[in-house]
């Protein structure tokens, strides 16, 4: 049983490999466009009864054979079947059955790869015809289509939460020209054209939207199933379902570069990534597979020159027991498709797995480090107080957030917001000082906004007492004087407590770091139970936090926003990125993407990887306890090829069901 579950079904048939290669191919066919339709379609395609009529009527064919024989050797009722009558209707099961394995081992033969399953089982079985072990040559290949037939079902139900993405796709879009509505295919949307959807409606485009509210279903893009409610100008993204009235949304991307399209591309490649475990498999089988069959030969022949009564049938069929018993099916089957269904339930609750190298990569992490805005509390920034010293206090404001304009940080956004009522005037060669702030002119003013490294930076005197202040401010220098504050506010999320709760009962030593100042770091890390949390720290300052860690043998995992942490992400483990949605460079650099802002898919994904690695490593145990154990039997002659189907396929669909069972499991 040598279908991976990474490959391509129309191909399996005509370019079957070594049962090691076939475990190396990816999970779709690699072309330039990332043919989606081409993947959904193969994907929708289910198996009808039909595919089973011949593994039926072979069963049936096999069931009244045996029963025959059974009536020859004890009752002599049925004499007339016996030799060439025998042999011909065993034939008609065995080729109706077997037929198309005959077929891919001899055209195997032509491509010089004579170590596949297909020769194994085509060996094995003639073998036994050879023998007139007709019974058992039928029921090896007949157990051993069934096997395939269970294989393809688990196969296509490790592809539901992945093929449950792809038709959130709208097929159509009502696109607004001449003003009128125009059904067409989204990838015949231009940019800046403007789209309709009605209640109950998908977005098939990323946009702004123009209407001036609607409220979305998330659920395919976030599993996040509260209704998310939008405001005019604000980006919704392809695959939000709208909830009530109709909208209009302006396009600002096109079909294949949605956010959509991008989360597409990342779980179908999430498979070409290989955790350690399968690429070791896949090495063991080439190789195992050569030296299984030179050992069956050898259980042949070599008896000849120390048994004194030495029977030749006797020990081919030891062979061929040795033969079908050593398929590596369970092996490179059941091991790939644990991978798949682990990457398939992570994305069924809204974290991607850019491979499954990094489910094995959470199975090790014993730190967890994380940025604190947009990680643990909301990023949803409201100012609080405006504290000028010798300026007005609308002025301090004015400049302030003219400055701010011209930065897209949540701190920034909500100085602006603030300050939205008045009319701002306009900012002139503004410069962004990393880690600090910004410095720009402002009518006519040399101005300054940002932190208190900012001034200090530019040895500007302030009153140290704002040094206390424990919510987040950002201070003002106009003319190289101190001008006053800004204080703001953030709120952590609901679950974050519940994250550091879940991570602590694993184990797992969490940090915090931030470029907020440590009084705030300090409040939000005591309320968590965070335990190390460090603030003032430049991009800089938390790559040397990351590296301590590391020295000292930690394996961590970093949490973030995935673009601003970019050399944090690298550094680390394995590079999270929270609430992935916003960013396309989120989705580029994080080896993790979670799609919404809930800390507890932190736990989540390190569960998702210990529970898939638990499966797989089951299935290994298994398939080599059983095998061993029937090999060692078979080469004594205390196993036939009945004991031989069992410790191959019937370890192979064990190993397989096992594997399936990661697919139910709810977090």
């Amino acid at each position: 049983m040598n279908k991976d579950p990474y490959t391509n079904h129309a191909d399996v048939s005509t370019n079957k490999k070594t049962a090691g290669q076939a475990a190396d191919q990816h999970a779709h066919d690699e072309d330039d466009g990332h043919d989606h339709d081409a993947v959904n379609a193969e994907d929708s395609e289910h198996q009808s009864w039909m595919n089973y009529l011949p593994a039926i009527a072979s069963f049936l064919l096999l069931i009244a054979g045996i029963i025959a024989d059974y009536q020859v050797t004890n009752f002599h009722r049925l004499d007339f079947f016996q030799e060439y009558f025998r042999f011909a209707y065993y034939l008609i099961p065995y080729l109706l059955i077997g037929g198309p394995v005959l077929k891919k081992a001899y055209r195997s033969v032509f491509r010089r790869d004579f170590f596949n399953e297909f020769m194994l089982m085509s060996i094995a079985t003639l073998g036994a015809f050879y023998i007139k072990e007709y019974p058992e040559g039928v029921a090896v290949m007949l157990f051993y289509q069934i096997g395939e037939l269970f294989q393809d079902a688990a196969v296509q139900r490790a592809k539901r939460s992945i093929k449950a993405l792809l038709d959130i796709r709208p097929d159509e879009v009502s696109v607004l020209r001449n003003g009128k509505p125009e059904k067409v295919n989204p990838s015949e949307v231009s940019l800046g054209e403007t789209i309709q959807i009605k209640p109950g409606e998908k977005i098939a485009l990323d946009g702004d939207l123009l209407s001036e509210k609607a409220s979305f279903n998330t659920a395919a893009l976030t599993g996040e199933s509260k209704p998310d409610n939008k405001y005019k100008g604000e980006p919704v993204l392809a695959g939000m379902i709208n909830l009530n009235t109709l909208t209009e949304v302006k396009v600002t991307a096109l079909f294949k570069d949605s956010k959509l399209s991008k989360i597409l591309e990342l779980v179908q490649d999430a498979t070409a990534k290989k955790a350690k475990t399968q690429l070791f498999i896949s090495r063991f089988a080439r190789r195992y597979t050569p030296v299984m069959v030179f050992l069956a030969i050898a259980i042949t022949a070599v008896p000849y020159f120390f048994v004194e009564q030495y029977v030749f049938n006797d020990w081919l069929y030891r062979a061929l027991v040795f033969l079908v018993i050593s398929c590596p099916c369970a092996l490179v089957v059941s091991i790939p498709l644990g991978y798949f269904g682990g990457i398939g339930l992570a994305s069924r609750n809204g974290i991607l797995f850019k491979g499954s190298n990094y489910l094995d990569v959470m199975t090790g992490i014993d730190t967890v480090v994380m940025d604190k805005t947009g990680t643990l509390t909301k990023g949803v920034f409201k100012v609080q107080y405006v504290e000028p010293s010798n300026i007005e206090k609308d002025t301090l404001l004015r400049l302030t957030a003219a400055l701010e304009t011209h930065s897209t940080h949540p701190i920034a956004k909500a100085v602006v917001d603030y300050a939205a009522m008045k009319e701002l005037p306009h900012a002139e060669n503004v410069e962004e000082i990393a880690g600090h702030g910004l410095k720009g002119t402002v009518e006519g003013k040399q101005v300054l906004a940002g932190n208190l490294k900012l001034l200090s930076k530019f040895t500007i005197a302030f009153d140290e007492k704002i040094r206390n202040i424990t919510d987040t401010i950002v201070v003002t220098a106009v003319d190289g004087k101190y001008a006053g504050y800004i204080t703001i506010a953030d709120e952590i999320k609901a679950d974050a407590l519940d994250a550091i709760n879940a991570l602590h009962g694993l184990g797992i030593k969490t940090v915090m770091l931030s470029g907020d100042k440590q009084a705030v770091v300090d409040a939000v890390a005591k309320t968590l139970g965070i335990d190390a949390a460090y603030g003032d720290l430049l991009p800089e300052g938390k790559v040397e936090k990351v590296q301590a860690l590391r020295n000292e043998g930690r394996k961590i995992a970093f949490v973030g926003d995935g673009v601003n942490d970019a050399p944090v992400v690298a550094l680390a483990d394995a590079g999270i990125a929270m609430g992935g949605l916003g960013s396309d460079a989120t989705i580029e650099t994080a080896d993790i993407v979670i799609q919404n802002d809930q800390p507890y898919k932190i736990f989540s994904a390190i569960r998702i990887g210990k529970l898939t690695k638990k499966i797989v490593w089951q299935n290994i145990t298994l398939a080599f306890a059983v095998k061993v154990v029937v090999l060692i039997l078979g080469a004594g002659g205390l196993a036939t090829l009945w004991e031989a189907v069992f410790a191959d396929v019937g370890v192979a669909l064990l190993a397989i069901l096992n594997a399936v069972r990661i697919q139910k499991i709810k977090l």
